[in-house]
């Protein structure tokens, strides 16, 4: 009997886990499991939901884009296509070729 209780409450929650967003509690509940402190447990829940209404975005995905802008750009593949380098290469070539030339 246990068992069938057991296995219902895990369909249950599998089928109702799209309902709410699992995510929003998981934070505060384990601050509360860890610490015992409800006011640090509200206080964690309450400021994420501000900054949700706030930004329209939960703290996470703020995070993702702050640190998503200070990658750096991928400038090789850009220096390696640009003219002002071929240049470069080109005339280092010569001045190579000269060399090599001259000392034959």
């Amino acid at each position: 009997m246990i068992n069938k209780k057991i296995i219902l409450g895990m369909l249950i929650a599998c089928f109702l886990s799209a309902c709410s967003s699992p995510t929003a509690m998981l934070g505060p509940a384990y601050t509360f499991s860890s610490t015992g402190n409800i006011f640090q447990t509200g206080f964690t829940y309450s400021s994420n939901e501000m900054i949700t209404k706030y930004t329209g975005k939960t703290p996470i995905e703020n995070i993702k884009k702050i640190t998503e802008k200070n990658k750096k750009k991928n400038i090789m593949k850009s220096t390696l296509e640009s003219d002002d380098f071929y240049d470069l290469v080109k005339n280092n070539v010569k001045k190579t070729r000269k060399l090599i030339n001259s000392n034959q």
